[in-house]
């Protein structure tokens, strides 16, 4: 069984062909500037041939036709025809309280999506866009939606519920959500198997750009740190993370800012990137820390911290941990990183080998010493197999 696996931004498309046979990946790729002057498409398949097209792409249907024109391209396609394509899945942003899994979609599951595009304004529209434009086009190819907050969804209410008066969370569904899921799902099952767990308690701890951490029992999500948004939680690169609502109603007056520039500006302009005002980078705020920029240092140091406060907060939640996982772009290739958040960690029963994490490359690996009780352990993400594997699943059901 092949499935297409698409993940759609407003001017975006990303895409990934896979045989579920072996759950190898034949092909990937990317569509850009859709809706706008300059389009174009990339695609490399698994052996490294290499597919550019600069044409203009009007809107998503377009950009499916050019993907699926290019993945049977006879020198640097993956397939012969579109009729291999079993299944498509697609990477849609929120769930609200319709869906507590991911579901096949017909004009009713399309229908409770646009009724949520209020939840995620930014993500919603083009992913429903994508979704119609792969049924225009192959018409009878079943689609499922993969939701970014289904994982979550197994939080009990006293995790999700915000101190707010009752009303306004059955009234307007104010809650924590909590994103990322499709990342959390897959690396907690990785890691459920590598261990050979039957029982289980992981903290999973997404860095990248957007940063979030899971606290994961047995399978299931019971907490994570993102919440109404992915602005609640952690530093991330340019979010503030948590911060009193006070504040920022404070800050707003002093910029003199409208509601949604001061929203704006909690999204795209603090972060690491707003304590060290130099970038959201890690690999420019590790080469500035070298060089003794303080303000580098102290945006790292912030961010360390609050994740090291999750950590600790949801091992209580836990009830003890069994294993704490890091993956993302940070905390796959971030050293620096992982040792601001794991040292002094002995009381929860961690013993961090920290030549281990500075010589660690890639791939899955531990970074805690053999004895120690609590593994510590560096595991990739893969949404788009997740994706898959979701796809696969409710297609056979």
């Amino acid at each position: 069984m092949k499935i297409l696996v698409i993940n759609a931004g407003s001017s975006s498309l990303k895409y990934q062909l896979i045989d579920m046979s072996d759950e190898s990946l034949i092909l990937k790729g990317l569509c850009e500037r859709i809706t706008m002057q300059g389009g174009e498409l990339t695609q490399k398949t698994a052996d490294g041939r290499v597919l550019n097209v600069k044409h203009d792409m009007k809107n998503h249907t377009e950009a499916i036709e050019l993907v699926l024109k290019a993945m049977v391209d006879k020198k640097y396609g993956g397939i012969k025809d579109v009729s291999e394509i079993a299944a498509v899945g697609h990477r849609v942003l929120h769930s609200a309280e319709a869906f507590h899994d991911s579901v096949l979609i017909d004009d009713e599951v399309l229908k409770i999506c646009e009724s949520n595009i209020e939840l995620g304004p930014l993500h919603m529209p083009a992913n429903i866009a994508c979704v119609k434009s792969c049924l225009e086009v192959m018409p009878n190819v079943p689609m499922v939606a993969v939701f970014d907050t289904t994982f979550h969804s197994t939080m009990p209410p006293k995790a999700y519920m915000y101190g707010i008066d009752y009303s306004a969370y059955e009234r307007f569904k104010v809650r924590r959500y909590g994103f990322h899921g499709t990342s959390h799902k897959f690396v907690s099952e990785e890691t459920i198997k590598l261990l050979g767990l039957k029982k289980s308690r992981i903290i999973v701890c997404h860095l990248g750009n957007g940063s979030s951490i899971s606290a994961v029992k047995d399978g299931k999500c019971v907490d994570t740190s993102m919440g109404f948004t992915p602005l609640e939680g952690l530093v991330m690169g340019t979010r503030s993370g948590d911060i009193d609502p006070a504040a920022v109603e404070y800050i707003r007056k002093k910029l003199n800012m409208t509601p949604e520039e001061v929203v704006n500006y909690l999204n795209k302009k603090c972060g690491m990137f707003g304590v060290s005002e130099l970038s959201s980078d890690m690999r420019d705020l590790e080469a500035a820390i070298k060089a003794g920029n303080k303000k580098a240092e102290l945006a790292v140091e912030v961010a360390a911290y609050r994740i090291k406060k999750y950590i600790g907060s949801y091992a209580a939640v836990l009830n003890g941990v069994d294993a704490i996982v890091f993956t993302g772009g940070i905390g796959e290739h971030s050293a620096y990183m992982r040792r601001l958040v794991m040292s002094d960690m002995e009381y929860l029963g961690v013993k961090f080998d920290e030549e281990r994490n500075q010589n660690f490359k890639d791939g899955v690996g531990f970074i805690s010493a053999d004895d120690s009780e609590v593994k510590v352990l560096i595991l990739p993400t893969n949404e788009e197999l997740s994706i898959a594997r979701e796809t696969k699943r409710l297609v056979q059901e």
